[in-house]
């Protein structure tokens, strides 16, 4: 059998090709219902399939989205890239998901990768954009969204979390308990790095605790990101003789590896130990206790990094260094919010 073209849905329809293409691709012109009814018609009765390949080609552009996060096994990340792509399917484009693990070189290959697609845009979950990522990004005619992370440039366009105003929402929250101090888990990195989220729950612990009048010396430590590496360091941390009382951890998945280690020691939460997360990944609901999180609005972060991405004025290829007058205004902050559940010592939310 022949291969149906867009040449004959058009004759079936009594319209012109054009008229076809602006139904399949919704635009960029109108069609009128009654015409728009009898393309859809022989689309259907012809069993027309539209070759996305050669539309890519003509137009230079796919109807896929490219996403690079550090790591899709952690909860908060799995949960964002669902957001995405389920934003994203309602808009007709399909993702493409990479794992950096945290590494660079990844990074840029997943980068490489995608462009090299033609994807229609990219958002980037990255633990810190290197030089060399940046230098790929400006290479291509492609739309870049950063979502997560603050943006080191006044041009970049990014979707973001209050993260440290969440983080001292939750620790005065643990301090408004009685407690004489909290510690912090925060992550491997021993310096800063610039709109790192865990470095701003880093800061966000530490204004609340000089708010307090509390010293931070000591009480700030190392874990990974992951439940499994994090469990084995609170082993150490909670059979401390001046283990706290009160721990902020700067994920929840830290946090869900903290609750199984306490429970190991027979250690009491929140009784003897009040735990507090940020993310309030769904899984955060079910632990044992209920874990008390900073949480967001993920399905609207995921709408706006969307939006961002496929909107044509957003990124203009090789303004990275120069900037672009208004650029301030590309960054959407959210707002986060404390969700209290039992861990924190509050009674059942």
């Amino acid at each position: 059998m022949a291969k149906v073209t867009r040449d004959d849905v058009a004759r079936m329809a009594g319209t012109s090709t054009a008229v076809v293409s602006y139904v399949i691709n919704n635009g960029p012109r109108p069609v009128a219902p009654a015409t728009r009814e009898r393309v859809l018609a022989a689309i259907k009765e012809l069993g027309y399939r539209p070759d996305r390949v050669a539309q890519a080609m003509a137009s230079r552009r796919t109807d896929l989205i490219g996403l690079v996060v550090p790591d899709a096994r952690q909860p908060f990340f799995a949960e964002m890239a669902h957001a995405v792509e389920r934003v994203a399917a309602e808009r007709g484009k399909m993702v493409l998901v990479g794992n950096s693990d945290y590494l660079d070189e990844r990074e840029v290959h997943y980068l490489r990768a995608f462009l090299g697609m033609r994807v229609s845009g990219l958002i980037l979950i990255s633990a810190g954009l290197s030089e060399h990522a940046a230098t790929e990004i400006d290479a291509w005619d492609a739309r870049v969204v950063l979502m997560h992370r603050r943006p080191e440039a006044i041009d970049d366009v990014a979707v973001v979390l209050d993260d440290v105003g969440g983080a001292q929402l939750a620790t005065r929250h643990l301090l408004e308990h009685g407690h004489e101090y909290v510690a912090c888990l925060g992550g491997v990195e021993e310096t800063p790095k610039h709109g790192d989220p865990v470095t701003d729950h880093i800061e966000g612990w530490a204004r609340a605790m000089r708010e307090a009048g509390k010293s931070t010396e000591g009480r700030l430590f190392q874990s990974p990101y992951n439940r499994y590496d994090t469990y084995r360091v609170a082993l150490g941390l909670l059979t401390r003789p001046d283990r706290p009382t009160a721990l902020f951890c700067a994920t929840d998945d830290q946090a869900i590896g903290v609750l199984r280690a306490a429970r190991e020691l027979d250690i009491d939460v929140p009784g003897e130990l009040a735990v507090v997360g940020f993310d309030d990944v769904k899984e955060a609901g079910l632990t044992d206790p209920p874990l008390t999180t900073v949480g967001s609005d993920r399905e609207a972060m995921a709408t706006a990094a969307v939006e961002l991405v496929l909107d044509d004025t957003v990124r203009i290829p090789g303004t990275r260094a120069a900037g672009v007058p208004g650029g301030k205004g590309r960054v959407r902050q959210f707002p986060s919010g404390l969700v209290i559940r039992r861990s924190c010592g509050c009674g059942p939310a």
